[in-house]
């Protein structure tokens, strides 16, 4: 969907702040950032949101250092929650009724495939958000009630949504459609849509600015490993394929989420072990993955486990790994040349162990790892890899907040 920059709005064109909210179905995370040098004024989380046990923590980062502050006691609604927010920001003179608020920045997980930029929000868009609840129905409908409660703030402030899918409309329908009757595919909008897009938008840019190089020039495998896990191959700036499909289930191992199964799993546990739908789903999205297969989802304490001897942690690392190290390979297939192979969130960024597994024997495609390259913790962007390794290996932090605030900013100041 084509988007027009919005024209009226009582923000003056000085204002270069762009507050960013991502709404779970009970939280709501927010920063807020000066687009002038992408500082952040402030970052906070409400949680638990509707229960008696809320908690909103929030941080301001102006002045001479951090405050962190927090409130606990029930919050009832996202209503609420955004008007405490409204009150800690406005506390550090940071209000949502500043005139220097360009526009607030709303994380929307599904856009279909109507949504491939970020986009002003109106009825219409709402509509179209609204339809898409059935293919996110764990997503879209926390997205649309921090959409609306903001509107109610800032009625006349420009409220702009981005897509964790839009990165990844770029694949080509050989990528991303499903060898299924094609009818039946389109009227059920099945397809493979993928997921984290802003992350892998903004690491497979740093990584070209890594290597010294325009975004058109550089092919990156991107690996967004965290408790949710997404690979993407990336060409010249635009994404060709991704692991996640119609719901972020498919590909990786992950905490909690099996990633590929034989789709005929779930025929076999309805037909033998007698599951209904709804418990086959709750098995393949919160019991399996590493948490399934050895009890922990944290990277860290199955590290400690394995050190230990303990063999149910190193076969669930093994079989994550192997996941990893297939769609490395496939992916490099699918780019025919690649230049990176960027680790990021989590675990990508943290868990040095993980990162010199996925490469351990793909010296033959041109990665290697070095040692004390990827023992070192760092906050920054960085290599891994030995000198005359042919393909680089590279550790980025992602940062979806400042991506979103980046394509907010830009789109109200097209």
């Amino acid at each position: 969907m084509t988007t027009t920059p919005v024209k009226e709005s009582s923000a003056p064109v000085t204002a270069t702040r762009i507050l960013v909210l991502n709404s779970g179905s009970s939280s709501v995370k927010y920063q807020l950032l000066d687009m002038r040098d992408h500082s952040r004024l402030a970052i906070g989380l409400v949680e638990r949101i509707g229960e008696q046990t809320s908690r909103l923590v929030h941080t301001p980062l102006t002045g001479d250092g951090a405050d962190k502050r927090e409130r606990t006691g029930p919050i009832a609604d996202h209503d609420a929650a955004l008007k405490a927010v409204a009150e800690e920001l406005a506390t550090d003179g940071l209000g949502i009724d500043s005139p220097e608020l360009a526009a607030i920045g709303h994380r929307v997980v599904h856009g279909g495939l109507k949504f491939t930029a970020p986009t002003v929000i109106d009825d219409a868009v709402m509509a179209e958000i609204e339809r898409l609840v059935p293919v996110a129905p764990l997503h879209n409908p926390a997205n649309i009630t921090g959409i609306r409660t903001a509107q109610a703030l800032r009625p006349d402030l420009p409220q702009v949504a981005v897509f964790d899918t839009a990165f990844h409309t770029t694949m080509p329908e050989s990528a991303a459609r499903y060898a299924m009757d094609v009818e039946t595919a389109d009227t059920h909008r099945i397809r493979r849509y993928g997921f984290h897009g802003t992350s892998h938008a903004y690491v497979s840019r740093e990584a070209a600015k890594l290597l010294g190089k325009d975004p058109s020039e550089v092919n990156v495998i991107v690996l967004h490993l965290g408790n949710g896990a997404s690979a993407s191959a990336v060409r010249g700036g635009q994404c060709v394929d991704t692991s996640m499909g119609l719901t972020p289930l498919e590909g990786l191992v992950m905490g909690t989420r099996s990633g590929d199964v034989d789709p005929a799993v779930i025929f076999h546990l309805k037909r033998v072990a007698g599951m209904s739908t709804d418990e086959i789903d709750e098995l393949l999205n919160k019991k399996s993955g590493l948490v399934g297969l050895c009890g922990d989802n944290d990277m860290r304490e199955i590290r400690r486990r394995i050190d230990e001897g303990d063999r149910r942690a190193l076969l669930a690392f093994e079989i994550y790994i192997h996941r990893l190290k297939k769609y490395i390979g496939a992916y490099y297939a699918v780019l025919g040349r690649v230049d990176a192979v960027v680790f990021t969130a989590g675990v990508g960024e943290n868990a040095a162990p993980v990162r010199e597994a996925a490469i351990a024997g793909l010296e033959e495609l041109g990665l290697a790892v070095d040692a004390d390259l990827n023992a070192v913790r760092s906050g920054e962007p960085r290599l891994i890899s030995p000198e005359y390794a042919r393909v680089a290996v590279a550790v980025i932090p992602t940062d979806e907040e400042l991506e979103i605030a980046r394509q907010t900013y830009a789109l109200v100041n097209a």
